[in-house]
């Protein structure tokens, strides 16, 4: 394989993803059907192809030139990460990923019991944890976190239910209140499910103070009808992203996206816990059992200038790094220590290297640059592209 290679990747049809936004990123034609995730990568589930092999077939067939023996080293013979564009017209699933222990732990479990990988009620399909982060493409709405529980209690105030609840969020400790208020949230009956839908829309119809979200959280209501996943939801941050704004979730952190189109870079796992707002199997003790109970604003990141050309979004996680390239006067360069997808999101670039056939990578498109093959020329007035690697030893100049 020379030191790149252009991927053609795979489309995951969701019911909450959107029909159109995908389509104008690759410039496809629509089919009508909610494309809601474009994945690059080498998961064995929807692996990327280079000249119609799977990546992770390719990968297994010689780790060491298209990971590095460092990468293997560190993570065994699979890339380490998942690069994906999500697209999302409705809310998905309220969930939360495992610690890697839990995550060991779990699959042990499953394993055991004699539950098959593909069955719809298995909850730990392998033994990673999945620390994720997004960056918007452009507006964005989030659930992240469980609010401070100050301000919880005044948006029950405002809506005028759950009148236990605001009182135990201003008399207790986060630690102490939100695992017993979440367990009820899940428990409710579909009557009161029904007076909290009603109670948002009245709120989002006032243009107060808590309209905004409130509009966010009638929404939920009227996507999954009677879901006692909206009272979990009213504890947790609402959260709006501009373009080139970001969120990371760690292990432990209740969230779910609402809608908004943004690039997503994880690590390479497929390990959900869901409460709520889906179709698909939840698991409430399971999900109460990985949730870290802590009350805070959500962080959201700007990426942070590394050089002229490149901005890292900083995060903790071992097996990734996401950066954003921009080439206001066209040029930068590719160093090549690790195994790298670079997405172009604008413009058009192109990827040359000493010896080898220019790449162009228009907008939509993704190359797949393995490593030790020396730096990569990119070139492209005003293309703007997104980089995923693993989580140290890349570098642009």
């Amino acid at each position: 394989m020379p030191p790149y290679a252009l991927l053609d990747n795979p489309v995951r049809h969701y019911p909450w993803g959107s029909p159109t936004a995908i389509p104008a990123l690759t410039g496809t034609a629509p089919d009508g059907t909610p494309q809601a995730e474009l994945w690059l990568g080498a998961h064995p589930s929807a692996p990327s192809r280079v000249d119609g092999r799977p990546l992770d077939d390719l990968i297994a067939a010689d780790p060491d030139a298209l990971l590095g023996p460092e990468t293997v080293r560190r993570f065994g013979p699979t890339l380490p990460f998942l690069f994906k564009v999500l697209a999302a017209d409705r809310a998905l699933s309220l969930q939360v990923h495992p610690t890697r222990a839990q995550a060991e732990a779990g699959y042990a479990e499953e394993q055991a019991r004699g539950i098959p990988l593909d069955a719809p009620e298995r909850v730990f399909r392998d033994r990673s944890a999945k620390p994720e982060l997004l960056v918007a493409l452009g507006d964005f709405e989030a659930l992240c976190g469980f609010r401070p529980t100050a301000g919880t209690a005044r948006l029950l105030d405002s809506l005028g239910v759950l009148a236990p609840w605001a009182a135990a969020l201003r008399g207790r400790p986060a630690e102490a209140v939100l695992p017993a208020l979440l367990r009820q949230a899940l428990a409710a009956g579909a009557r009161q499910v029904a007076d909290v839908a009603e109670a948002l829309r009245r709120e989002a119809a006032t243009g107060g103070r808590y309209a905004g979200s409130c509009a966010g959280y009638a929404r939920l209501a009227e996507e999954h009808p009677g879901d006692p996943g909206l009272l979990a939801a009213l504890l947790l941050n609402h959260v709006r992203l501009t373009a080139g704004q970001a969120l990371y979730l760690d292990a432990g952190v209740p969230h779910a996206y609402l809608r908004g189109t943004g690039v997503e870079l994880m690590a390479n796992s497929d390990n959900v816990l869901r409460c709520g707002l889906t179709d698909k199997h939840v698991d409430v003790p399971g999900l109460l059992a990985v949730t870290t109970f802590r009350a805070a604003e959500p962080a959201v990141l700007s990426a942070r200038p590394l050089n002229p050309v490149e901005a890292e979004f900083p995060t903790p996680a071992e097996e990734f790094r996401l950066s954003r390239l921009q080439l206001p006067t066209g040029a930068g360069r590719v160093e090549l220590p690790t195994p790298q997808i670079l997405l172009c999101v604008a413009g058009r670039a192109r990827l040359r290297a000493p010896g080898h056939p220019a790449l162009d990578l228009p907008r939509g498109a993704a190359a797949y640059l393995r490593p030790g093959a020396g730096p990569v020329e990119l070139t492209g007035p005003g293309a703007q592209l997104f980089r995923a690697t693993t989580g140290r030893g890349a570098g642009t100049a």
